[in-house]
């Protein structure tokens, strides 16, 4: 069972790092709001990045948003930076629980996870970069384990929405769900919306270390996972999306690796069917594709040369058509934008034998919130680590690296995120 009490020598049970960064500071806010869910009614928390400075800036402009003066003096500020080995332990010694900001997750993100786990520290993050989450779990889940650690990667929209929606899915399913396809839709409101250029340096060094991914996977020495029922069909890299209707293309986060290492968890620790899963995104009409095969290209000769990254990084807004940019989204962009999980599964009633025959039930789910990067990720982030606070004896019986589906599939995380705006439904 995870250990989750304070103590006077590790008096918080959160503590931000990297509370300054552009989500970072939307993490603050969205902790500063939910205190009284805390163990007991009350949250003790504090704030930890490189500059002391920047960090009472963002309590400052916290206490400012929520209308909260008090924050400007009650929480505590941690000086701790990724360079410095003992200023990481200082501030994990202090945290039950550290929600790790800082990215790239692949230059700044192992320090952090090693640190959790010498410590005794349980870490959040919302990584969406499949090498880094996998490498985390290759490297460190032993370790995590033997201290009673638990580190869960992807806590954020990658991929909470896409992994807990599975989930989701199949315990409203009465039968033996056995595949589940999702469309990713997005919407702006009149002030249009755009991601800091963050999300966009992360996938270009993915893009750019795609090789690697695939070496490492060779090492965990992983069996195919089983197929139940029909062999889901890979649809083409650009389609008509009668589900959507709009044109869709694979997604390229995060999210199916990660939903696939819950299956597997799922799969090996309690036994459940293991759900094939595929994942698209809607692209709007004829003129979005227009721009998207024109940036796809650009992007994908650009990445694999040093200089055509150095532009890539430079000028983020060109090249991607202004969808990412250096100063992110305004508090008026956040407002007015939203997301929309449709998932379409297929399986086998009660009593069928999903051995025999196609699949003979259907269902639809929807997973829905607000602005995905710096609304719903501070949202998702905040309960993961309030469900672990809450419910230790849900999680699994040894620490070590999960996934949220693996971490939270016997919890009330979907039940809490419901109550904070993301919500999950049965169509």
């Amino acid at each position: 069972m995870a250990k989750v009490d304070t103590s006077s020598s590790r008096p918080y049970h959160i503590v931000i790092f990297g509370a300054s960064g552009f989500t970072g500071q939307f993490v603050v806010e969205e902790v500063a709001r939910i205190v009284s869910e805390g163990p007991n009614g009350t949250l003790k928390w504090a704030v930890a990045g490189r500059s002391r400075q920047k960090l009472d800036k963002v309590l400052e402009q916290a206490a400012g948003a929520l209308g909260k003066p008090e924050l400007r003096t009650a929480v505590e500020v941690i000086v701790a930076d990724v360079g410095e080995p003992d200023s990481l332990a200082a501030m994990c010694k202090q945290a039950v629980i550290v929600l790790n900001c800082v990215g790239p997750y692949r230059f700044w993100g192992e320090p952090v996870v090693k640190a959790c786990v010498e410590n005794s520290a349980h870490c959040i993050d919302i990584c969406g970069e499949p090498q880094f989450l996998e490498s985390m779990q290759l490297n460190y889940n032993s370790q995590a384990a033997d201290k009673g650690v638990y580190i869960v990667g992807a806590c954020g929209f990658d991929s909470i929405p896409a992994d807990m929606g599975v989930l989701y899915t199949r315990e409203q399913f009465k039968g033996t769900l056995t595949a589940v396809e999702s469309f990713l839709t997005a919407s702006t409101g009149p002030e249009g919306g755009s991601i800091n250029d963050g999300t966009w340096k992360s996938a270009i060094y993915g893009f750019a270390d795609s090789g690697k991914l695939r070496s490492l996977r060779k090492k965990f020495g992983h069996k195919p996972l089983p197929v139940v029922g029909s062999k889901i069909k890979r649809r083409s890299a650009l389609f008509y999306s009668n589900e959507v209707q709009q044109y869709a293309v694979p997604f390229m986060g995060a999210d199916p690796s990660v939903v696939k290492r819950s299956q597997r968890f799922l799969l090996e620790e309690h036994q459940e069917t293991p759900v094939q899963y595929g994942a698209y995104a809607g692209v709007g009409g004829v003129a979005n594709i227009a721009k998207m095969l024109f940036a796809g290209m650009m992007f994908w000769f650009l990445v694999k040369f040093d200089f055509g990254r150095n532009l890539l990084i430079k000028f983020p807004e060109f090249f991607s058509f202004g969808f990412f940019s250096k100063d992110g989204p305004t508090r008026k962009q956040m407002e007015g934008s939203s997301f929309q999980f449709a998932f379409y599964g297929e399986g086998y009633t009660e009593g069928q034998d999903p051995s025999q025959g196609r699949p003979n039930a259907k269902i639809r789910t929807l997973v829905q919130g607000p602005e995905a990067g710096y609304v719903a990720t501070p949202i998702a982030m905040v309960q993961a680590a309030i469900t672990i606070l809450n419910e230790p004896t849900a999680l699994p019986k040894r620490g070590g690296v999960y996934t949220p589906g693996a971490a939270f599939s016997r919890t009330t995380l979907v039940e809490r995120l419901n109550k904070h705006g993301i919500q999950f439904s049965v169509i």
